[in-house]
């Protein structure tokens, strides 16, 4: 870019593809996340040296140096090297560097310190969930649970989780001979590489066993939504909400514990009095169970959420119903099909799945006794969503 059409976009002011800053020293990392951000989005220009006004400051540096450290900075302060053009020119007195940065596109988004920023306007901030969701898709990163994590490594992982899983299937590492901790957690999927050959945390090793599962911008939205409401749909009052997060058998007690602390209720059977949970708790353990194993973990910007009605407790879980699978034949308890194997034989082993396909048999048992209605099940291909009803009080 020559300095004509740099003059020019000061004069213009900033917008969604320029950005001017003030540079005095390198302390001053914004010029940093804007790089990003343009990386991530469609490009645009950094101007140093010049106010937000469109006044030229100049750098007090040397020219040669800042050029050099700019060029080094862009190489290796962010997770992958910046495509850019860098320019500089004496202005009365004045120096003023640009650089001009080109649309990314490569394995995955450009990070700055771990965050994923895009450019919306004049700012360079955290995308929302539906442009993490693009912007995943647009680099090609589509998150089965044995692909890895970027910007994970072994130390996401919580040694204690993982030990204990596998003493549950009868596995001791610790007897002879051992083999060093990375190489166990490679071998069972937990760790994978990318592709440059670093060791990373893959999907299922960082929801199952990391130390902060939504700690990290691709899965930050992998956890349980709650909300009760004061009345029969969305527009009454919220009684109370919640999140429940962490590993995904945390995740399932969470979300239990959340429903026990809105209290029972009572009935009558002849003279005697039952109290019972809102909704019988193994149907409802079993519905956010399949929720945590059988999401669709492709859909980034979306959580599973579950919202208690005074009729109704619904579930709704993002993707639709795996590998072609009819509502008929999953109330039935039809062959069991899984869309994450790993994360379903992990909850299987925790003690929160028991014989694989039995899921909805089960929940309509429980139904059946609790007050005569049996489970909903809803799904919509083209939305991508599941959903479960269960009646609080029969319908009509």
């Amino acid at each position: 870019m020559e300095w004509r059409e740099v003059v020019a976009r000061i004069q213009a002011g900033e917008d969604q593809q320029t950005e001017l800053g003030r540079f005095r020293h390198w302390d001053e990392k914004d010029w940093l996340e804007a790089v990003c951000a343009f990386a991530n989005t469609e490009g645009g220009l950094l101007v140093l040296g010049v106010d937000a006004t469109g006044q030229i400051e100049g750098v007090p540096m040397p020219g040669e140096e800042v050029q050099e450290r700019l060029a080094s900075s862009l190489q290796t302060a962010l997770n992958l090297p910046v495509r850019a053009r860098l320019g500089r020119q004496l202005h009365e007195g004045a120096v003023v560097h640009w650089i001009e940065v080109a649309r990314m596109r490569g394995s995955e988004p450009m990070r700055h310190r771990g965050r994923v920023l895009v450019r919306r306007g004049r700012s360079s901030v955290d995308p929302d969930p539906s442009e993490l969701q693009e912007l995943y898709n647009v680099f090609g990163l589509v998150f089965t649970e044995e692909r890895v994590v970027p910007g994970t490594s072994t130390d996401d992982i919580e040694p204690t989780a993982f030990r204990a899983f596998m003493q549950r299937r009868g596995v001791d590492l610790a007897s002879e001979p051992a083999l060093p901790f990375a190489v166990d957690l490679e071998n069972r999927e937990v760790l994978g590489r990318d592709l440059d050959g670093q060791q990373r945390a893959t999907l299922f090793g960082l929801l199952c066993f990391g130390k902060d599962p939504q700690g990290h911008a691709p899965t930050r939205n992998f956890f349980v939504d709650l909300v009760a409401y004061a009345g029969a749909d969305r527009g009454d009052a919220v009684l109370l909400s919640g999140e429940a997060r962490g590993r995904l058998d945390e995740q399932v007690h969470r979300a239990e514990a959340w429903l026990r602390a809105l209290g029972r209720s009572e009935r009558y059977v002849g003279m005697r009095r039952i109290d019972d949970w809102l909704v019988p708790m193994r149907a409802f353990r079993e519905c956010v169970v399949n929720a945590v194993a059988h999401r669709d973990y492709t859909i980034l910007g979306s959580r599973i959420l579950i919202e208690v009605f005074d009729d109704r407790v619904v579930v709704t879980s993002p993707g639709a119903l795996p590998n072609h699978k009819r509502p008929e034949s999953v109330l039935a308890g039809g062959t069991p099909r899984s869309r994450n194997e790993s994360m379903a034989t992990f909850l299987s082993d925790q003690g929160l799945m028991e014989q694989r396909g039995s899921g909805f048999p089960r929940i309509a048992r429980a139904m059946a006794e609790f007050n005569g209605t049996g489970p909903k099940l809803e799904h919509d291909r083209d939305e991508r969503w599941v959903r479960v009803t269960l009646w609080r009080v029969p319908p009509g």
